[in-house]
């Protein structure tokens, strides 16, 4: 009719930006929206309270020096209620700031400048992630497989004997895969509390793991290191 116009209720993937810089903010939900997400973006930490709440996004990216509350506060006021993906846009590089925000409930951590092709890349492994491995017990990546059913893992379908403490690591891996796990999440998990700041006996296992795993362990391309912060499984 006319003089009436009629809103059609967008499909797709739903994305909420919080940023206070507005340019940032308007590159990242054009770009977003020309790859078929749906985005909504406010400026400060409340808004973006407010909006997981009622836009009901499935992924959100946040930037950690907000004008009214600190990045931080508002993944662990998220947290405890909603387990949608976080991933930090931030322009603080300290490592201290990354183990932080991943420890508190992020999914993961992008620094500032970023380039396009890796935060969508990001944005698809986090999202992946959101399904959950309940129903998922056998996990596929490209030439390695992860039965947790079964606790077993095999490279091109031949069986790779893990020692119990090498099979919790790549459990804790493949079932937070794409995401960061920090040192502390894997260490706390796999050894205990008291372990937390036993990193080198961490990379050992590391290692070990990386030469039965990976066709070529000084090239890992399964087990990705984070420089001060984790590894993460691809």
């Amino acid at each position: 009719m006319k003089g009436m116009t009629v809103e059609m209720e967008k499909t797709g993937q739903r994305i909420l930006i919080i940023d206070d810089e507005a340019q940032i903010r308007k590159f990242l939900r054009v770009a977003l929206t020309s790859h078929g997400y749906v985005v909504k973006d406010v400026k400060t930490g409340r808004e973006g309270l407010e909006s997981v709440a009622l836009f009901g996004p499935d992924l959100v990216v946040l930037d950690l020096g907000l004008p009214d509350i600190d990045g931080l506060k508002v993944v662990r006021q998220l947290r405890e209620w909603t387990k949608v993906p976080i991933i930090i846009l931030s322009v603080k590089e300290q490592e201290s700031d990354k183990i932080a925000a991943l420890d508190f409930g992020a999914d993961d951590y992008v620094t500032k400048p970023f380039g396009m092709g890796e935060l969508l890349a990001r944005i698809r492994a986090a999202i992946r992630h959101t399904a959950g491995t309940d129903e998922q017990p056998i996990l596929h990546f490209d030439d390695l497989t992860v039965d947790l059913l079964h606790r077993r893992v095999f490279r091109d379908n031949q069986e790779i004997k893990l020692t119990l403490t090498e099979y919790e690591i790549v459990k804790n891996l493949a079932i937070n895969a794409g995401r960061v796990a920090t040192h502390n999440h894997l260490l706390r998990t796999v050894w205990g509390p008291s372990y937390e700041k036993e990193v080198q006996y961490l990379r050992v296992y590391i290692g070990q793991i990386r030469r039965k795993l990976e066709c070529d362990p000084s090239r890992p391309r399964h087990i990705i290191t984070e420089p001060g912060v984790g590894y993460r499984l691809l």
